[in-house]
């Protein structure tokens, strides 16, 4: 909340001064202050011309300080050099104290009237108060009124002064603008936990005339979403911000972890297994449908032509999921990966029976057999998150929940893997926002590590393409990215060009040199580069400068500290492992009632069975795991999709 100016007229600070050399401007003033002062970089000061008052309404100028000087009435450094006689010990015992100036340069935020806009006037300067600030960063617009759109991102603690600073959610998560995207040192600009912050914040005041939002979060990296339901440590004054930003310090209501499994199929593979949380977790496995649609993310930039495209399409469209004559007399119904591979079995065989060894339905044998190769390295290098022959288990598409985070832990992933869920999710994402069916207005994506995803250089792939349509049009579905780097130079330009809010942690002096920040005073990029934890510098359309707030930290468990408090279980034994997962479902089943069953029973068996009790969740899961055992278990078939307008091809062809 803002808070009003009390009456009363407070002290001036300093008072602004021009120079033929340094003229105040429209954009520019300078001022000067007393030697000991509570202002510095990043302050942000008012300017009362002259009428101010009882004499009329006058000039108010809002400015931010991005520059400071001090300097005395010496000529030449030389002078003082022969005053102390070369002792700087002798200085001190000079007869008189040499006048000293403090000069500061600001860069203009707001000027009221706004119209017509004119240079800063020679008045008095004076500490922003809360409803300056407010004033000056426009957030008067949109913090108060019939339908207020603020979200807290943080304090502005300067001068001794803390007041909030709101975003607008209009230009944070859409329609207006939207995205946003964070920088900074990996470990000191706490990027990770400036979005955990950020999402509490949109959580509890997303407007209520927008609808509902969702988060779905990508880990990549070791336990840093693992425990966003878990509460962490905080002190006095963290609970004071939080108090003061009207948001409660509480960890996430409700989150929803998924992770694939490990290679053996029944152990996940996340670090988020100790025996109190890992009930928590569903597993996230695809099959053959969810993956053949985005082979593009699989096939490496020279398997990707016209012909290979041709033939997946022909699969998708003609073969999957149909009753299919392979023109040799055999009929397939190709549902799995273990379905496809007999399909291409037949051919073969066909092929070399009948002496017809180069086509087959107009698709040459080498394109069969490279799709092939690439399609059956796909369930080998991705086990665990790809089933060659089992039913899915998937997000919930259609039915998310209103102030939900939904976590995909991909942390252990192989590459390949992490690229394909990111690009599968997201289009999923896209597909249900388009169709209003998701469950949620708008959905925000995290994803760390964006110099990885959508670097500035190298080959296109399907995931920066992918981003790159997020970024330019996912404002207008409610689809918001917010995405974390170490280097923003070296990210594409129009992902990060089109995020609306930008976040700085502490910089590297390098990244700091590139051509991006050269619009940045030198003292505004000194003081990024030493930026103490839990400060960001912001970027907003609606703040014509950058501001430096203070955010406290997240009431959730950080991830290295919940690896301590909560350690990762060791992989169990196969049998162990299905128990688990069975008395999960079912308290009621016992440990020796499982083992009996699956004695002697092949694990591919048990792995299909126990996915169909998960899919289903029956009433009694140890009978439906009792007759599942008893059958071969059918893949889910895969629903009817709607027509989506596709992503823009990656490949030139005009094919």
């Amino acid at each position: 909340m803002i808070r009003q100016a009390e009456p009363g007229s407070p002290a001036p600070l300093g008072r602004v001064v021009a120079t033929e050399l340094k003229p105040a401007t429209p954009h520019q003033f300078h001022f000067w202050t007393a030697n000991e002062t509570t202002i510095g970089i990043g302050a942000i000061v008012k300017v009362e011309g002259p009428g101010v008052g009882d004499q009329g309404p006058g000039r108010v100028v809002y400015g931010v300080v991005t520059d400071g000087f001090a300097y005395s009435d010496l000529a030449t450094p030389l002078h003082d050099v022969v005053a102390a006689e070369g002792d700087p010990a002798r200085a001190a015992e000079s007869p008189s104290v040499r006048q000293e100036i403090r000069l500061w340069t600001a860069a203009v935020l707001r000027q009221q009237p706004e119209e017509p806009l004119q240079p800063v006037p020679l008045g008095a300067v004076y500490v922003a108060s809360d409803a300056d600030v407010a004033q000056a960063l426009r957030m008067d617009a949109y913090v108060t009124g019939a339908q207020p759109s603020g979200i807290p991102v943080g304090l502005y603690t300067a001068a001794g002064l803390e007041a909030p600073v709101y975003l607008d959610a209009d230009f944070l998560l859409g329609p207006e603008a939207a995205h946003l995207n964070i920088s900074g040192v990996s470990g000191l600009a706490t990027k990770t936990s400036a979005v955990e912050f950020l999402l509490a914040s949109i959580f509890e005041h997303f407007p209520a005339h927008k609808g509902r939002v969702a988060a779905l979060c990508f880990n990549v990296k070791g336990p840093d979403l693992c425990f966003l339901d878990r509460p962490g440590a905080l002190d006095d004054a963290d609970r004071r911000r939080y108090e003061r930003l009207g948001i409660t310090p509480q960890p996430f209501e409700r989150v929803r972890y998924y992770a694939p499994f490990k290679a053996d199929g029944v152990n996940l593979n996340t670090l988020r297994t100790h025996p109190d949380l890992v009930g928590d977790v569903e597993p996230l496995v695809w099959g053959l449908s969810e993956v053949l649609d985005f082979a593009e993310v699989l096939l490496n930039r020279d398997d990707i032509d016209a012909k290979a495209d041709a033939f997946i399409d022909f699969l998708s469209d003609r073969v999957l999921n149909k009753e299919f004559d392979d023109g040799f007399g055999g009929s397939h119904r190709v549902q799995t990966f273990a379905d496809l591979n007999g399909l291409f079995r037949a051919i073969f065989d066909g092929l070399e029976l009948s002496g017809r060894s180069d086509m087959w339905r107009t698709h040459h044998i080498a394109t069969i057999r490279k799709v092939r190769n690439r399609l059956s390295n796909i369930s080998t290098r991705c086990k665990g998150l790809v089933t060659d022959d089992g039913p899915s288990s998937d997000l919930p598409w259609g039915r998310f929940e209103d102030r939900t985070v939904y976590v995909v832990d991909v942390a252990n992933v192989d590459p390949l893997g992490q690229d394909l869920v990111f690009a599968r999710a997201v289009s999923k994402l896209r597909e249900h926002l388009e169709r209003r069916d998701l469950g949620v207005e708008a959905v925000v994506v995290f994803v760390d590590e964006l110099n990885k995803y959508a670097p500035g250089d190298g080959p296109e792939t399907y995931v920066r393409k992918m981003l790159l349509d997020i970024s330019e049009r996912g404002r207008y579905l409610g689809l918001v990215l917010f995405a974390a780097e170490q280097f923003r130079s070296q990210v594409h330009r129009r992902v990060v060009g089109n995020a609306g809010t930008t976040l700085f942690g502490r910089m590297d002096a390098d990244e700091l040199a590139t051509p991006g920040y050269h619009v940045l005073s030198p003292a505004v990029k000194i003081k990024l580069a030493t930026l103490p934890i839990g400060e960001l510098m912001v970027r907003h359309p609606h703040f014509t400068q950058p501001i430096f707030v203070r955010f406290p930290r997240p009431a959730v468990l950080r991830g290295r500290d919940g690896v301590e408090r909560f350690p990762p279980a060791a992989d169990l034994p196969f049998e162990e492992a299905v128990v688990r997962q069975l008395a999960r479902l079912d308290r009621r089943i016992r440990p020796n009632q499982v083992k009996d069953l699956i004695a002697e029973r092949r694990p591919d068996d048990v792995r299909r069975a126990l996915a169909a009790v998960r899919r289903t969740r029956p009433d009694d899961a140890l009978a439906y795991f009792r007759r599942m055992l008893g059958a071969r278990v059918a893949p889910a078939t895969a629903p009817a999709r709607e027509a989506v307008p596709p992503l823009n091809p990656i490949s030139e062809e005009p094919y």
